[in-house]
């Protein structure tokens, strides 16, 4: 099938990937013998991932720009004519002869199918459309019995406001109740305090920097204006399925904060400056309190950490909450390899819901002993690992299953793929060939009936190797 572009668009031109592939046949010269050289990549529109080596700087000297310039303008020209042709992120497989004549292979894009991440080889294979990983499903539980900390003191958070930034423009409470009705939830009368102080508008600071940074000094954060608040719902928090399904929502009865990924109860009103987001918690954990304050990562993306009890304890930086100790109970997430937990059998328990099996050295593992595990939904065996690959059509509960290209050669074959799947994913590892595993990742997305990842062949002349 050939890659559908808008009449007149070269992205289907084999004079605007020649730059690139010539750098890469280049890259590879004297390391092929005589015969023809394979090269892959991918290039998206804002990064790209090519085997290409990088100039070591002159002593003394950081690496600049212009160190990989001709890289770059190769890649620009690629995603020059992959944004004129409405295209996201292509990858590619080209074979290369000696004397120059080249076959290129464009593979994709396909609505079904993931970017890879820094590979030529597809991501995610997303089989059930709109989808989601099941701790993007997770709302929070209701905590009925949930009251704001005795630290809560309106009043005194008042006061201290009005000493450290006396000139502040305060929002109405015509604008208070206006952001209530927008988020759906009743704001807690700390928050209310805040923004009666100030609510955060840029144009009321003149576009001041200098007035902006002490109203962030005044409440210890990079104030969001009263407008702008928002719920930190599991949405607002990046995903692919590759990761977030190896991911879990795990809320002890000891734990303040509640481990889900988002919370229409996590409202927003500041940053850190460091990416990280801070909220009012109006969903705490069993031991935490309603408006307590809580950071949520830029670099997780699952669960928040407690930072004060109340915005009062916030503001007038009192001491933080230490992190408590998980303890020893069975992972929710189960990592099996040569360095952690070392059976299959050992990962075992009903609570267990994700199982990776990564690097051993020893015979590979069978599945027997996860066979019926009530919560079990996730999959991810590095190549060789498992005796054998049929066990996994007994794991009737899976919703995402990771394996190298043989041993869903296995499945696939013995028609022993679990039909619970609603994403997928193949690991190739190296140096392999993108083009077979793009066709046992059509095979699987068939079964679905799901949109290929289409091929565009291109044929070229790069010339004599210089």
């Amino acid at each position: 099938m050939a890659m559908q572009s808008p009449p007149g668009q070269s992205i289907r031109d084999f004079s605007t990937w020649q730059p690139v592939l010539r750098l890469l046949r280049a890259a590879k010269a004297g390391k092929a013998g005589v015969g023809p050289v394979r090269v892959a990549g991918r290039i998206g529109r804002g990064s790209w991932s090519l085997a290409l080596p990088h100039r070591m700087p002159p002593p003394g000297r950081a690496s600049q720009i212009e160190d990989m310039q001709e890289e770059m303008d190769a890649v620009r020209r690629v995603q020059t004519a992959m944004a004129a042709a409405g295209v996201d992120d292509v990858s590619f497989s080209a074979t290369i002869e000696p004397d120059g004549a080249a076959v290129l292979r464009l593979l994709g894009p396909s609505p079904a199918v993931e970017p890879g991440i820094g590979t030529p080889h597809p991501g995610a294979l997303v089989l059930v459309e709109g989808s989601l990983p099941e701790p993007w499903r997770r709302l929070p539980d209701p905590t009925p019995g949930a009251k704001p900390a005795p630290t809560a003191d309106p009043e005194l958070l008042e006061r201290t406001l009005r000493e450290r930034i006396p000139d502040a423009v305060g929002a109405t409470e015509e604008e208070i109740a206006a952001a209530e009705a927008r988020l759906g939830v009743r704001l807690p009368e700390e928050l209310k305090v805040l923004y009666r102080v100030t609510r955060g508008r840029w144009e009321d600071w003149g576009d001041d920097y200098d007035t902006a940074v002490g109203v962030f000094d005044a409440v210890r954060c990079e104030l969001s204006s009263v407008d702008d608040l928002y719920a930190a719902e599991a949405s607002t928090r990046h995903w692919s399925w590759q990761f977030a399904a190896k991911e879990a929502v795990d809320t002890r009865p000891d734990d303040s904060v509640q481990g889900v990924v988002g919370s229409p109860g996590w409202i927003v009103f500041g940053e850190n400056g460091g990416g990280d987001r801070l909220a009012v918690d109006l969903t705490p954990g069993p031991c935490g309190h309603t408006g307590q304050i809580v950071l949520i990562g830029h670099e997780e993306s699952v669960g928040a950490e407690l930072l004060a009890d109340s915005l009062t304890d916030w503001v007038l930086d009192r001491e933080a909450h230490p992190r408590r100790d998980r303890g020893e109970e069975p992972p929710l997430v189960a990592h099996v390899n040569h360095v952690s937990i070392r059976s299959v059998r050992e990962a075992a328990h009903p609570g267990l819901e994700v199982l990776s099996v990564g690097v051993w050295d020893g015979a590979p593992f069978s599945l027997a002993p996860v066979i019926g595990l009530p919560r079990l939904r996730t999959l991810a065996a590095y190549a060789g690992t498992l005796a054998d690959p049929r066990e996994i059509g007994g794991l009737t509960g899976l919703e995402f299953l990771e394996l190298g290209p043989e041993d869903w050669r296995v499945l696939l074959d013995a028609g022993a793929v679990p039909r619970s799947l609603s994403a997928a994913a193949i690991t190739a590892y190296g140096d392999h060939d993108p083009l077979p595993v793009v066709a046992v990742a059509n095979e699987i997305l068939a079964l679905w009936d799901r949109p290929q990842i289409i091929q565009t062949v291109l044929g070229g002349d790069l010339g004599p190797l210089v």
